[in-house]
């Protein structure tokens, strides 16, 4: 049996201590993405390769190594968008968000449109329009928009096993976002609310969710929008 001394580690040790093992295992992530990388054949497919560089950009990331992170997210997107697997370049796009470089927010923009345009999982497209909820000025309607949009997917997309946990954290960020936008805090305010700015309805929010997206991509489109529009099955 261990006698208890009495004498208790400082919290700034437990934290050092907590800094450095944190440090050492994103180390050795990053080491294990570098050798996956040496060792993968020349004609690996994109979905090989981009997942190992989407390990590689988290361990810079979490290093603080953001510059470096945005090189590897960048590579992975464009990996997985000529092999036309959404949910990776999505991934990419959230660490290209998080690495806070100069085209961040454009990278978020790609993000959201692609996440609300294929049926990825809700999870990554919530991730994606709260992000943009977080960038929005709070007297904005952009930010409603997005909370409408990603309560929306809940419920066209989310299977029987994720639908209630996603639709209250959906819920929520609408009510969040109703509260900072027009100080709404009562169910009765908030159906007003709602009804006032249109986000009960798909037909007229989402067309004005893509408008925020291309406000803030412009002309820095990453791809070929129109022509992967077409290749969708209602065209």
């Amino acid at each position: 049996m261990i006698k208890d001394t009495g004498v208790k580690p400082e919290a700034g040790v437990i934290e050092n201590s907590d800094a450095a093992e944190s440090e050492a295992f994103l180390q050795e992530q990053l080491q294990q993405a570098d050798a996956a990388l040496t060792q993968l054949a020349a004609d690996s497919d994109g979905a090989e390769r981009g997942a190992i560089l989407l390990k590689k950009a988290n361990a810079l990331l979490g290093l603080e190594r953001r510059e470096e992170a945005w090189d590897q997210a960048k590579q992975a997107f464009e990996l997985y968008i000529a092999a036309e697997l959404w949910p990776g370049a999505v991934e990419a796009c959230d660490i290209l968000y998080q690495a806070d470089q100069p085209a961040s927010i454009i990278a978020l923009a790609h993000g959201v449109w692609l996440s609300v345009t294929y049926p990825i999982d809700p999870e990554h497209s919530i991730v994606m329009l709260s992000y943009v909820v977080d960038e929005t000025p709070k007297d904005s309607d952009g930010a409603a928009v997005a909370a409408a949009t990603a309560h929306y997917l809940v419920g066209l997309r989310a299977d029987d096993a994720q639908h209630d946990s996603l639709s209250f954290l959906t819920t929520n960020l609408i009510a969040k976002v109703a509260q900072r936008h027009s100080d709404v805090k009562s169910q009765e305010a908030l159906d007003y609310w709602m009804e006032k700015l249109d986000l009960n309805d798909p037909a007229i929010f989402l067309p004005r969710m893509s408008k925020v997206v291309n406000t803030i991509i412009g002309d820095n489109w990453w791809f070929d929008r129109e022509a992967l529009q077409s290749k969708l099955p209602l065209n």
